[in-house]
């Protein structure tokens, strides 16, 4: 029911009054005549809201004789004392302080049905009375009806669609925080304007029922669906058969929904939010439990073939449950929270339930965060490089340095390359990345060359990402940096994974020959740990193997040495010396590894017992031998 005034709330001053003609007894006639006859409900109602006339449309409107509702209170028969709004406008109306008044309202019919009645009082000019006029508008309001409900729900399915599912999930948090409020502040609710009569004054229907229900929680949970491989449904057996699927699909999920146990305390709603995915709000959830219990219905529900007109049909679906308190809540948090947990659900092997994990997601959300701003650091300078030494096993001399890069990030410190390398290879700034790490470290390398051109020559040794291969001219882009930089090409080491290299094939396998054969050097990082495919081996242009730190691990326990692992250290330094290859061990961090690791052939060292990553100028002191190695 609502009420909505119209035209000004104060008219004219009553000392000014507009001039009008008097009327003639004639017209007086008709009026009263149109007044008795007329097809529109209408009563004259006093100053102090008694009727003083009623016509025999408003008398058989209320199942009764015009002539009976004489004297009777106007605002009982069409219930203006409902709500404190309606009954104050109607009586500013009737002390002649607004001009106009309309509402709507849900009478009861004497046959027993409901109709819905516009109803509109105005002042009569020069009798101090005011006209009720009362409309049947039921069938207009049922078409409205009609019109909101083919709006607000999926033709395929019939269920609600997002337009109600937003609008029903909007409600029920903003009931939350009104009922939070309420019980922070005590207060129950609006009253009833001042100078209501007694027999109208109803305070209790001013509160919201909600305050008074039982079993509400203040808590939602959602749980939101999308089937697995419908798109192949659709391409295969058509969108007629993909729509019977998702009519279907809706069907059950309904029915899980309506099961004993998920809407004993509070309302649900089952809702095709578009294409396959569907979401299912539970309100006053009592816990993760019930909305765990309801994911698991699903899949059960769904696990069972479909049989749509003689098609036989399996599906699966993954589900991304929250449930949280519904204060504090907003519909936008609520469903990027349900839809980053679906995409965890479908991460994690479809077909499965995932709920809301809040370190989880504040994983994401940082590592969006990097990913929004890694590639304008490169243009500001936030990157930086540390280089840990490569120690010849044998002598103990620094034949080399591994170029690794750090990002001085300002909002999360200095960050290693595992933080942000991985997505710098989804989003492609890899690229330019790599391209800046290669030049810087080539500069460097050359700088020491020059600082100490009567020491032995320190080669670089830079991380590669296959999308490097992939999304520029590798090759290019290292000639040139040799040329403008003067690095001979056999002092750069480039590294890739050993599922890099050994899936090379075509251009990634061609650009490692020719940077071979320009003098650069080729390594495999963390060898061992990939698809060790030793017979394809002897095919790539590879100079070094990195053996990953797995392997040196297992040395580090000398009383109680595994024989095994040393066998397999020693099986691959004995292999890679007979194609020619050096040997690189990563992880050492004992003398006692260094030992083993000596005598079984292993050519450098690289790990904490010697450094870790260090500044340039601490590199430039251990040539000049005034910082030793930590041997």
């Amino acid at each position: 029911m609502s009420g909505t005034p119209e035209g000004p709330a104060h008219p004219e001053p009553p000392g000014i009054p507009p001039a009008r003609p008097a009327l003639t007894e004639r017209e007086l006639h008709d009026y009263r005549a149109a007044f008795r006859v007329s097809r529109l409900a209408m009563a004259l109602v006093d100053r102090d809201g008694l009727v003083v006339a009623a016509n025999d449309s408003l008398g058989a409107l209320l199942g009764t004789d015009g002539a009976a509702l004489r004297e009777q209170a106007a605002a009982d028969l069409v219930d203006l004392a409902a709500d404190g709004r309606t009954w104050h406008a109607y009586r500013e109306v009737l002390r002649g302080r607004r001009s106009r008044f309309r509402c709507t309202r849900r009478l009861k019919h004497p046959d027993g049905r409901k109709l819905w009645a516009e109803v509109t009082v105005a002042p009569v000019p020069d009798t101090g009375r005011v006209l009720l006029s009362v409309a049947d508008i039921s069938e207009r309001r049922e078409l409205q009806a009609r019109l909101r409900h083919l709006q607000m729900h999926d033709p395929v399915t019939r269920l609600p669609n997002r337009a109600l599912f937003f609008e029903r999930l909007s409600a029920a948090l903003e009931c939350a925080a009104a009922e939070s409020v309420e019980a922070a502040t005590g207060a129950a609710g609006p009253t009833e304007p001042a100078g209501a009569p007694e027999p109208y004054r109803s305070p209790g229907a001013y509160r919201s029922y909600r305050s008074h229900s039982h079993g509400r929680t203040g808590r939602i949970g959602l749980c939101y669906l999308d089937l697995d491989g419908f798109k192949a449904v659709n391409d295969t057996l058509g969108h007629r058969v993909g729509d019977r699927l998702l009519a279907a699909v809706a069907g059950r999920l309904t029915e899980c929904a309506d099961s004993a146990g998920y809407t004993r305390s509070g309302g649900h709603l089952v809702a095709r939010l578009g294409g396959d995915e569907f979401a299912v709000l539970v309100e006053d959830s009592t816990g993760t439990e019930q909305l765990a219990d309801l994911a698991r219905s699903v899949l059960a529900s769904l696990e069972r073939p479909f049989d749509l007109g003689g098609q036989r049909l399996s599906v699966s679906a993954s589900i991304g449950v929250v449930e949280r308190a519904a204060f504090g809540t907003t519909a936008t948090e609520l469903m990027q929270a349900a839809d980053t947990t679906l995409y965890w659900a479908k991460a994690d092997g479809k077909a499965r339930w995932t709920l809301f994990d809040p370190e989880r997601n504040a994983h994401r959300m940082t590592r969006q965060a990097l990913s929004s701003t890694l590639r304008p650091a490169v243009e500001r300078g936030e990157f930086a490089l540390e280089y840990q030494p490569l120690v010849d096993l044998a002598g103990g001399a620094v034949r080399g340095v591994e170029a690794l890069v750090r990002w001085h990030h300002p909002q999360f410190g200095v960050l290693p390359p595992n933080r942000f390398v991985a997505i710098a290879e989804e989003d492609g700034s890899i690229v330019e990345l790599g391209r800046w790490v290669l030049r810087t470290a080539c500069e460097q390398a050359r700088q020491w060359q020059k600082d100490h051109p009567r020491e032995r020559p320190l080669f670089v040794s830079v991380n590669v990402a296959v999308r490097q291969v992939w999304d520029s001219d590798l090759v290019a882009d290292v000639a040139g940096i040799l040329a403008e930089t003067g690095l001979a090409p056999h002092l750069l080491q480039l590294e890739l994974t050993e599922s890099a290299v050994m899936g090379s094939a075509g251009r990634p396998l061609q650009a490692l020959q020719a940077l071979s054969d320009m003098g650069v050097r080729i390594a495999i990082d963390d060898f061992g740990t990939g698809y060790s495919n030793l017979a394809y081996l002897s095919r790539l242009p590879v100079s070094v193997l990195k053996l990953d730190g797995s392997f040196v691990r297992g040395f580090q326990d000398e009383e109680h040495a595994n024989p095994a692992d040393e066998l397999i250290v020693e099986a691959l330094v004995q292999l890679a010396h007979r194609l020619g290859l050096t040997v690189t061990a990563e992880c050492v961090e004992t003398s006692g590894q260094a030992a083993r690791l000596r005598r079984i052939g292993c050519d450098t060292g690289q790990g904490w017992l010697y450094s870790r990553a260090v500044a340039p100028d601490r590199i430039a002191a251990m040539i000049e031998g005034t910082t030793p190695l930590r041997v």
